[in-house]
């Protein structure tokens, strides 16, 4: 896989020259938001101090947030939408200066949209541990350098409260939380932990603890990062561009995607076709599927971070209601607030029975009555593409 793109190179009938435009020239060390780059539509919090479930303590840490619509005087219309894995705070909008991807769930939230920001005032801060903007690995640490292999372990746990110290700092006691994948398992905690602030949940794709099985899918995507020479032990942020840890970093994004997508689309969208005209059989050419999945790593290298990578699916591995209370269940029941629990059906990443158990398990009322089953051809990655079906939820 070539990350060095050039300019008069052609792209293929797979990738838009938009698409290709992006990938031009060789990537930097770190796809991360870095100091002094511009802030686009980013707020940030007040630095803050906590302690982590580890009884480390992290200081002067703080979040990048982004805002839409207006906090009414009541201060009851907060809407906290929570971003997943990959995911950031540019949860809506145009990709631009500063913000590197286009929003994430454009055509839910927004003006008259299910969301709809004439009446709500929606947030959604870059997860703690990330690299767009928050206090994370490639952010400076008190001594002005990187954190990078230094950065604490974190877990689902520790970043819900980092969420709610930001609400908090908002002058925002009670809102709505709405998680995603990653997001959910955010959104879960936070309303097991403070029941008081969450007028109303809901928890798409999300399971309520991770399982041995993805676990071990995880796992293996973090060995493929550390085993990158480039890698250097989390110490490569003074790399030149084109020798960051982008190999190791694009292939845990390939085997990532192939839990996001489902099967039936992969098949359905490129059988056996060739890349191009050159046979991967007599020459050196590719399937179609192999070329998809080298434009999403080499897409991917220039807009996150290795370390984060590595900090944010080890926080998910940590991902465990039942842990320190008395049994999954229990804790599912704590949950009193109106509950929306979609959940994708061909979903392979999260499995549906995962959200089965959530749905059966909260305490309060069930909107809808009951798990609301989503069909989709995308798999796991349905919830940001099935706008309508997620939105009219």
């Amino acid at each position: 896989m070539d990350f060095q793109i050039s300019e008069d190179s052609a792209p293929s009938e797979f990738i838009s020259e938009e698409q290709h435009r992006q990938l031009v020239g060789r990537p930097p060390a770190t796809g991360a938001w870095l100091a002094g780059d511009p802030v686009g539509h980013r707020k940030f919090s007040e630095p803050f101090s906590m302690t982590l479930e580890s009884g480390k303590q992290i200081q002067s840490a703080r979040l990048a947030f982004e805002t839409w619509g207006n906090l009414n005087a009541a201060k009851d219309n907060a809407v906290l939408v929570l971003h997943a894995l990959t995911g950031d705070s540019h949860t809506i909008g145009n990709s631009g200066e500063g913000h590197p991807t286009a929003g994430w769930w454009n055509g839910v939230i927004g003006p008259d949209l299910y969301i709809d920001t004439n009446r709500f005032f929606v947030i959604t801060p870059n997860v703690l541990g990330g690299c767009q903007g928050s206090t994370g690995p490639s952010s400076l640490d008190p001594k002005g350098r990187e954190w990078g292999a230094n950065f604490p372990q974190l877990t689902i746990r520790d970043q819900a409260q980092s969420f709610a110290i930001l609400m908090q700092q908002l002058g925002i006691e009670k809102y709505v939380v709405i998680g995603g994948s990653m997001a959910g398992m955010h959104a879960l905690e936070m309303t097991i932990e403070y029941p008081e602030r969450i007028s109303r949940l809901g928890v798409l794709a999300a399971p309520p603890y991770s399982t041995a099985d993805q676990i071990a899918l995880n796992t293996v995507q973090l060995e493929a990062i550390r085993s990158d020479e480039n890698f250097a032990g989390g110490w490569y942020y003074d790399a030149k561009p084109g020798f960051g840890p982008h190999r190791g970093l694009a292939l845990a994004r390939r085997m990532a995607l192939l839990n996001y997508r489902s099967p039936q689309e992969l098949n359905e969208r490129f059988g056996r076709t060739w890349q191009s005209q050159v046979s991967p059989i007599t020459e050196q050419g590719k399937y179609a599927v192999e070329s998809y999945l080298d434009f999403h790593g080499n897409k991917f290298v220039r807009r996150f971070d290795a370390n984060s990578y590595i900090t944010l699916v080890s926080a998910m591995n940590s991902h465990d209601v039942g842990r320190g209370r008395e049994s999954v269940v229990s804790a599912l029941h704590q949950i009193k607030c109106p509950t929306l629990v979609p959940g994708i059906e061909n979903d392979r990443l999260f499995p549906i029975s995962g959200q089965k158990l959530i749905a059966e398990s909260i305490g309060g009322p069930l909107i809808g009555g009951e798990l609301q089953i989503i069909q989709s051809e995308f798999g796991h990655d349905g919830f940001l593409i099935e706008t309508q079906a997620v939105g009219s939820r």
